[in-house]
Parts: C-alpha cells; sequence; structure tokens
C-alpha cells in the first residue's frame, strides 16, 4: 500500500515484466521480489501473515532468490520493532527498528545524503555520498559485527539507510522517488535477479502497508 504503484511504475521503466503478489503461489516463477510497503509495522506483519507471505518471503531468501525490502518493507526484514505495541518482524536480519530521536522534525521527509564504504551491489555504479529520498519516523540499526552490510544515513541518530546481506537487499529510502540515482538501485536489483528483467519475469511483493494487498512483481 502507499508506494506500490511507483515501485512498478519504476520497475516497469527499467524493463521489468511486474506482477502483484496476493497470496505465496503469485511469487512462484518470479526471478526476484520487491517488499515495499509504508504504513504501520504490526499492520503490515499481520497482513504478511494472513496472506501466508511472511512463510513465503523467508522461503525466497532461503532459495537464495534475490529480494529487495523498501522502507516498511525493509524494516520487517528485522527481529523486531518497537513502532506501537512492538512485535515480531520477519527475522531475516538482526535487530530492533526503532523511533527517531526527539530533538527533529519526525517523519523524517526529504532528501538526505547516503554513504557507504566499497563498491556494494546495491550501489554498483554510484559515487558516495549520493542524495535519496526518505519518508519514515523509525529507523534500522546498523551492524554489529559485520553482520550484514550497510550504507550510512544521519537524521539526529545514525542509521542503516540500507542493508544487504547475499541475496537480500534492504533500502530505508524510496529509490522510486529518487531519481537517477534510485534508478540506479533498482537497476542492480534487476541485474542481480540475473539480469533478466526485460525477458524474465520479476516479482515485487507488497503487502507491508496497513490495509494493503499484499503484491508481488514477477
Amino acid at each position: 500500500m502507499g508506494n506500490l504503484r511507483s515501485v512498478r511504475n519504476a520497475l516497469e521503466s527499467l524493463g521489468a515484466r511486474v506482477r502483484m503478489a496476493a497470496r505465496p503461489g503469485d511469487l512462484a516463477g518470479a526471478v526476484g521480489v520487491v517488499v515495499p510497503g509504508v504504513g504501520a509495522f504490526a499492520d503490515a506483519m499481520a497482513r504478511l501473515a494472513e496472506t501466508g507471505l511472511d512463510a513465503a518471503i523467508s522461503a525466497v531468501v532461503a532459495e537464495g532468490r534475490p529480494l529487495l525490502g523498501i522502507c516498511l518493507g525493509m524494516q520487517v526484514l528485522f527481529e523486531e520493532s518497537e513502532e506501537g505495541a512492538g512485535g515480531p518482524g520477519l527475522g531475516l536480519l538482526p535487530g530492533r527498528v526503532r523511533r527517531l530521536p526527539a530533538g527533529r522534525k519526525v517523519p523524517h521527509i526529504g532528501w538526505n545524503t547516503v554513504a557507504w564504504e566499497g563498491e556494494p551491489p546495491l550501489f554498483h555504479g554510484l559515487v558516495a555520498p549520493a542524495y535519496f529520498y526518505f519518508v519514515h519516523s523509525y529507523y534500522c540499526p546498523l551492524p554489529e559485527e559485520g553482520a550484514y552490510g550497510a550504507a550510512r544515513c544521519d537524521y539526529g541518530v545514525p542509521f542503516a539507510a540500507a542493508v544487504w546481506r547475499d541475496n537480500l537487499w534492504g533500502a530505508q529510502f524510496h529509490p522510486e522517488k529518487s531519481g537517477r540515482a534510485g534508478l540506479a538501485v533498482l537497476r542492480n536489483f534487476l541485474d542481480r535477479c540475473g539480469g533478466e528483467a526485460g525477458g524474465g519475469r520479476f516479482a515485487a511483493g507488497a503487502g507491508a502497508g496497513a490495509g494493503g494487498a499484499a503484491g508481488g512483481a514477477a
């Protein structure tokens, strides 16, 4: 919900064949899966559990298929969140999602710089730091002891603007709203899916939005 259509449009502009997924079987045959989302963490997890997409998403990662979480879709990849009454996430990455601290305007809305070291596949062809567009009130932690790779942003507190581990990627920012840099990130993800964006089937999963249908691009 929220950013489903804009994510789909961005992927299709890059040549991906996109299918929205409402149930686990919709992810069959997808060369990659995207989990976008705008809304509340607990509602998102409830929706994913209701549709069975929580287990399906975990299975996609276990099978080695590329998966990209965007905004709330990245947050649900972690173990838990303190948003609202709190609650568990998918547990694919260690750590707890926390609220941005007082002292800055929350939610964090607008462009901010993202920095990273080396050349992670997510940012291939880009030069750090680069500007990306954010809309969020909660943030994911930076990794401890190399648990996963992360790009960094600062907004009253340093936080993970993007994460990666093997075939699992996440972006707290909205690549679909981040101009050329954002499209480069999405292109890098499609390339990670095997370069089949134009001819193969690509899955962008949604369902991380309160009240929204889960979706997948295949």
